[in-house]
């Protein structure tokens, strides 16, 4: 490599994009009113999913990522990954009854009062089956904006 590559490289480097993820588990109980009257949930048919409209228990998976600002890391992911767990078990959020987006925006707002200013990933799925992702970015890339 020379000279001209390694600073390249050095650069990139120091504007690496970095954060560290944690995961954990916690049981709830999920339920969709809707499901059990809206035509296009209960539908009659193998799309049918009017069984949502019950009370249903799911162990809720939780993949947080959150951006660190340099390589000795700034969080200890351990620590983080038990201060998340703690929110849930000393009763600041709740699980029940909310949607994998709705549990994603109510620890987001926990997150980024704890941690300002930085770009938070939070995957949220019951049973590890399906779910959803929600990108908190404090920049919006393409525009070069601060949010």
């Amino acid at each position: 490599m020379n000279q001209e590559q390694r600073e390249q490289v050095n650069r990139i480097m120091e504007r690496a994009d970095r954060k560290v993820w944690v995961t954990f588990r916690k049981e709830g109980i999920h339920r969709y009113p809707a499901a059990a009257t809206d035509p296009a949930l209960a539908t009659g048919n193998e799309y049918d999913v009017s069984f949502l409209g019950v009370p249903l228990r799911h162990i809720f998976r939780f993949r947080v990522w959150i951006d660190v600002l340099h390589n000795d890391r700034d969080i200890e992911f351990i620590q983080f990954k038990r201060w998340l767990e703690n929110l849930y078990r000393d009763g600041t959020l709740a699980l029940d009854y909310k949607s994998c987006e709705m549990m994603s925006d109510d620890l987001y707002v926990q997150i980024s009062s704890r941690y300002p200013d930085r770009a938070v990933w939070i995957e949220v799925s019951e049973d590890g089956e399906n779910g959803a992702l929600i990108r908190y970015e404090t920049t919006h890339p393409n525009l070069s904006v601060k949010i």
